[in-house]
């Protein structure tokens, strides 16, 4: 086990492309885009109908990285979040990799 970070950030779908090139721009190789997100803010709900009607909804977007990666990514995000909206979070998880899977019998 070892100590990366957790990175969530709630976009519009319209504007998702510039926070997956900003990652990518960074080097982030993997991340996961789930599309069609709904959510309820202080500001009012968020609703997935846009989708419907060719405006686009809110994307969740996921990955981990290492600690020193993470100014990298919040220097790369703020700008797009501050001009767009969206909002990104950044917790502390553990990573399990096992390198070696051996069956039992």
């Amino acid at each position: 086990m070892h100590a990366v970070k957790r990175i969530e950030i709630i976009s519009d779908e319209v504007e998702m492309h510039k926070v997956l090139d900003g990652l990518d721009n960074i080097g982030v190789p993997d991340y996961t885009v789930i599309k069609n997100v709904q959510s309820k803010t202080s500001r009012g709900n968020a609703s997935d109908d846009l989708a419907m009607t060719g405006l686009g909804g809110n994307v969740y977007v996921i990955f981990y990285c290492p600690q020193e990666k993470v100014k990298d990514v919040v220097a790369e995000i703020r700008p797009i979040l501050n001009k767009f909206g969206g909002a990104c979070y950044i917790s502390d998880v553990m990573e399990i990799r096992s390198t070696h899977c051996v069956a039992s019998l």
